[in-house]
């Protein structure tokens, strides 16, 4: 692992990299959504009800996982400090990477993952029942279905820790995973 101490731009730097990856990651399986939510803001548009530009939902739901990021960079922060992390930024204890996939492996039955996954799956169903009016409606209703696509992936993402912060054919599989989920009911 290595021995020197993180400084800020570390610290910086890691929040910087998560947060490119999990918008990479996060961004093309809300896309049903994200189309859902223009279409029928245009449709409402088209009716004489106030347009919002959908960029303003997709930042709320961006939010989200920036947050996410923050607390990950922060986790892999600790992870090196506490020098349990590799070179190749993946857990180095067999003991702590084996808790990571079992407890990813029993939340996917969790009744919290289904309550989650089934609000990202139907977009529609999520549009009708929480519309909100406006530009800050639409930043709330980003945040929301971001809040529960949270709920859907935090655990595959830490499954991250296991495989390698920045395998990338971990990344594609995982993004691949969580875009099936989303879209395969």
């Amino acid at each position: 692992p290595q021995m020197e101490k993180w400084t800020f731009n570390d610290i910086l730097a890691a929040f910087a990299m998560w947060s490119v990856m999990m918008i990479a990651m996060m961004l093309p399986s809300a896309m049903p959504m994200i189309l859902i939510f223009s279409t029928v803001n245009k449709k409402r548009s088209e009716s004489g009800k106030s347009f919002v530009p959908t960029w303003i939902f997709i930042f709320g739901y961006i939010i989200i996982w920036i947050s996410f990021s923050l607390i990950a960079s922060l986790l892999q922060f600790i992870l090196h400090n506490l020098s349990v992390i590799s070179d190749e930024l993946k857990l180095m204890n067999p003991f702590a990477s084996g808790i990571v996939l079992i407890a990813a492996g029993i939340y996917q039955f969790t009744n919290i993952k289904y309550v989650c996954l089934k609000n990202c799956q139907s977009p529609l169903s999520f549009v009708l029942n929480y519309w909100k009016e406006g530009k800050i409606g639409a930043l709330l209703m980003g945040i929301k279905h971001g809040f529960y696509c949270l709920g859907c992936c935090w655990i595959l993402m830490a499954l991250l820790f296991v495989a390698g912060i920045m395998n990338l054919l971990w990344i594609a599989i995982i993004a691949l995973f969580v875009f099936l989920e989303k879209t395969i009911k």
